[in-house]
């Protein structure tokens, strides 16, 4: 996926830190990352997942290490994974000292909640040594307890104050290797505590909803809430956070990012929502075509279409297209006409002529 110049969505000006080999704020290209959600003691199924993100382009991931076993799995998991590492950690110094040893790219920790400032300290000298960035996670569900009384519950001044707390922690500490994040369920909670905290400080800012919900109902919510904060350039990297595999949580984040223009790249199943005038199973096509094409390479979009009325026009439209009617459809390459095919050949021939198309523009680009 590549980045786009967008006139539509100016970015905000920050620092750069690096995830690994990933740059993120500095006007790099908006990271998409999720989290591994196995459990980080099972090593093996760490690694199978972290593998299927990256096939699913995540460009970050991040992973729970609630205790010692865990973070001493993440020494193993390094060695063998493909992507930048997170160690997201909380009230413990120790594992994230661990995590550290082992390698990892970031933290996620709040300073404010590992202990006192001897064990901050010695967090800080660790992650200056290996030049590893610290992301402070704000969230409304986890917010301090004078905070809450103070403004009577998970404000964005709360969140503000609750960052601009650990923050200069860490400035204090002579560390600025900082990202920051600001997350609430509710999506204008969210956006304003950003705004706030853009005004004060010029690290990158992680984005997204928190605990935004299922497959449907969080991605829509996702949806919602990051265009609002990438209209405003208050993004630098995104997390769609889904109850739901995070393979789906990367393509949610692929998608809003291309259907905003930002990003391009990927494959782009278009389809309709059917009708009384549709004539095969369109919505059992769809899904297949979808799923056979998740972890194609490349940039294609491909349309598959149910009628007659709006079909021909999208398909032709599209790089590759099928307009359906009674038994079958019509396949488009490129707005060119390739031939007729029945329904029960439709997902096997799309998919086909969608791979090579793939290949052909990879070894145009070699």
């Amino acid at each position: 996926m590549k980045d786009r110049s967008h006139p539509a969505w100016p970015r905000r000006r920050t620092r750069t830190v690096r995830i690994g080999r990933v740059p993120v704020g500095g006007g790099a290209p908006i990271a998409v990352q999720s989290m591994t959600k196995t459990d980080t003691r099972d090593v093996a199924a760490t690694l199978r997942q972290i593998e299927s993100l990256g096939r699913a382009g995540c460009e970050i991931v991040r992973l729970a290490v609630p205790d010692r076993r865990a973070a001493l799995a993440l020494k193993t998991i390094k060695k063998s994974a493909s992507l930048p590492l997170v160690a997201d950690i909380h009230f413990d110094h120790r594992l994230a000292l661990a995590a550290l040893d082992a390698g990892v790219d970031g933290l996620r920790i709040n300073p404010g909640n590992i202990g006192e400032k001897a064990n901050v300290r010695e967090v800080v000298r660790a992650a200056r040594e290996r030049t590893v960035p610290i992301r402070i996670g704000v969230n409304a569900g986890s917010l301090e307890k004078p905070l809450l009384r103070k403004y009577g519950g998970p404000t964005p001044r709360a969140l503000v104050e609750s960052a601009l707390g650990h923050i200069k922690i860490l400035e204090d500490l002579d560390f600025e290797l900082i990202k920051i994040s600001l997350k609430s369920s509710d999506v204008l909670t969210t956006l304003a505590a950003y705004r706030l905290l853009a005004a004060k400080v010029d690290y990158p800012f992680h984005a997204g909803i928190t605990e935004a919900g299922g497959p449907v109902s969080g991605a829509v919510i996702s949806a919602v809430g990051l265009t609002l904060l990438l209209e405003e350039g208050l993004a630098d990297t995104i997390r769609v956070s889904l109850t739901a595999p995070p393979e789906d949580e990367v393509r949610a984040g692929f998608l809003i990012l291309a259907g905003l223009g930002i990003r391009r790249g990927g494959i782009r199943v278009v389809s309709c929502p059917t009708c009384g005038r549709c004539e095969v199973d369109l919505t059992t096509i769809a899904a297949e075509v979808e799923r056979r094409l998740r972890d194609l390479s490349g940039e294609l979009t491909v349309a598959v279409m149910g009628c007659t009325v709006n079909g021909p026009g999208e398909a032709k439209g599209a790089d590759l297209g099928i307009a359906c009617g009674r038994g079958g459809g019509a396949l488009f390459k490129r707005g060119r006409l390739l031939r007729r095919i029945p329904e029960a050949r439709i997902v096997d021939e799309l998919v086909a002529e969608a791979v090579r198309l793939a290949a052909e523009a990879e070894e145009a680009e070699e």
